[in-house]
């Protein structure tokens, strides 16, 4: 929820604690895994791994929060992480599938390829550093910029996707390029992006609501890579979507009417 203006803002205490840094740390070894298959050729483990250390670092800070367990050191040892995680390791992914045959091209498609990936890194560390920066004076209903796991998830999704079902990452480098980079620069965008940190899952549901989460666990067993690809690459493009619709009322709004 967003934290009233009226109130002092808490202040992290200093020190280390055991529990949510061991989470941040299995995210930071899932993202290290990650890299590590994809120099191997081992593409789904590496998709699958960062995954994993997504799952881990939404884990992370909930439970620094339940057990009152926040610091100093867990936030900038959770940014140094994600920094590995969503950062390098989904670009070292999608070079290591698709980017590096961009040589094969000509050689000037060779330097866009790991030019691409390295636009990535700088976007994810940037956005990262406009984070912590700026956490604790915005909108916590919304995040300014592609989450860097949204990012990552974009990238590796469709690494993911692609490897699942047989197509070979050179024979989509083309696609892949503007993937990566559309992904990085939503990530140093103004785009808003809802964050889902208002909902209360405390609160009672319809029913109906619990048939909806059954359905989408059915299509997901159908075939989840395919379904978190969309998934977030929707998420990816309803900023940008949502912030044109917004201008466009606005400028309906404040267009003069003729008088009668």
């Amino acid at each position: 929820m967003e934290q009233s203006t009226e109130k002092p803002i808490k202040k992290l205490r200093r020190g280390i604690y055991l529990l949510p840094n061991l989470i941040t740390t299995a995210a930071l070894f899932a993202g290290f895994y990650g890299i590590v298959a994809a120099t191997q050729g081992k593409f789904e483990q590496a998709s699958v791994a960062i995954f994993i250390a997504m799952i881990l670092d939404a884990l992370d800070g909930r439970v620094a929060r339940m057990t009152n367990t926040q610091s100093e050191f867990g936030a900038e040892y959770d940014s140094l992480a994600d920094m590995g995680s969503f950062g390098l390791a989904p670009a070292l992914v999608m070079y290591e599938w698709s980017l590096s045959s961009l040589v094969n091209v000509s050689f000037t498609f060779g330097k866009l390829g790991w030019l691409a990936a390295f636009l990535y890194v700088a976007s994810a560390a940037l956005r990262l550093a406009r984070f912590n920066t700026k956490a604790s004076n915005t909108d916590k209903r919304y995040f300014q910029g592609l989450p860097s796991p949204a990012a990552a998830a974009v990238v590796v999704g469709f690494v993911w996707a692609c490897f699942d079902n047989g197509v070979s990452g050179k024979d989509v480098a083309l696609f892949s390029l503007p993937i990566i980079v559309f992904a990085g620069l939503m990530m140093v965008s103004n785009v808003s992006y809802y964050s889902f940190k208002d909902i209360d899952f405390h609160n009672k549901v319809p029913f109906m609501a619990m048939l909806v989460v059954v359905l989408v666990f059915v299509l997901a067993s159908i075939d989840p890579p395919i379904l978190l690809f969309v998934t977030f690459m929707l998420y990816a493009l309803s900023g940008p979507l949502l912030s044109i619709l917004r201008r466009f009322r606005k400028r309906k709004v404040e267009a003069p009417t003729d008088a009668p």
